[in-house]
């Protein structure tokens, strides 16, 4: 039996952390239990008095006493897990739970430390989106393969899996959308079997709350390059 720790962080998410975390409760997988971790970022809107509403969705609600940004809320729930297998999952709908049976394959079948989740290797569906944030993932990805010597297709969708015990949460150093690039950087350091699965992807505008920018590659990229030569 392998239990997979779920790390939901969310910030103002009332629209649709229940839908989310019904969708997770839905999936049964032979072997596996999922250990549900709702990290709340400091909401100001109706997300706390959702989830409290409804304790029957998930295992753990861990509340930030203010809005502290996602590294703050990722660190807490990596503090929190206890699973044998991590994997994030964004509060809103741009990521579909039920790619977890996807993502889970390589592990049960050959004991994967690392898994991937892709958007680009034949996904069952992906909605079309912004140009640039596609080559931005490109330029991320191929200078991370180079780095590291791996043959990813797409370092920084949110669906990485990894096994728990390849991170120490406490000696993450960064808060921003870099921390993704240096969780990912370790689990590789430290693991041996990695392996990439496609996913769909649901991707949201700005209009709908999109938050990443163009500027914020320069971070991931740094961040990258730091852990491969000074880590």
């Amino acid at each position: 039996m392998i239990t997979v720790s779920v790390l939901i962080p969310a910030y103002n998410e009332e629209l649709t952390i229940l839908e989310i975390l019904r969708k997770i409760q839905g999936i049964k997988h032979k072997g596996v239990t999922f250990e549900i971790l709702v990290i709340d970022d400091g909401s100001k809107d109706r997300t706390i008095e959702l989830l409290e509403a409804r304790p029957d969705l998930y295992g753990q609600l861990i509340k930030m006493p203010q809005n502290v940004g996602k590294g703050a809320a990722v660190k807490a729930g990596l503090a929190a897990a206890t699973g044998d297998y991590v994997v994030f999952q964004d509060a809103d709908l741009e990521y579909d739970p039920t790619d977890f049976s996807q993502l889970l394959y390589p592990v049960i079948k050959h004991q994967a430390d690392v898994v991937m989740g892709s958007r680009f290797i034949a996904p069952q569906y992906m909605r079309v989106s912004y140009f640039w944030h596609k080559v931005g993932n490109y330029l991320i990805t191929f200078i991370f393969n180079i780095l590291n010597n791996t043959t990813f297709t797409d370092v920084y969708s949110c669906y990485l899996m990894f096994r728990r015990d390849l991170v120490d949460e406490e000696k993450l150093r960064t808060f921003g959308w870099e921390q993704h690039a240096e969780i990912l950087s370790i689990a590789i350091q430290q693991g041996r079997v990695f392996y990439e699965v496609p996913i769909s992807y649901h991707g949201r505008t700005y209009e709908e709350g999109k938050k990443i920018r163009a500027h914020h590659t320069i971070a991931v990229i740094w961040t990258m390059i730091k852990m491969r030569f000074f880590y």
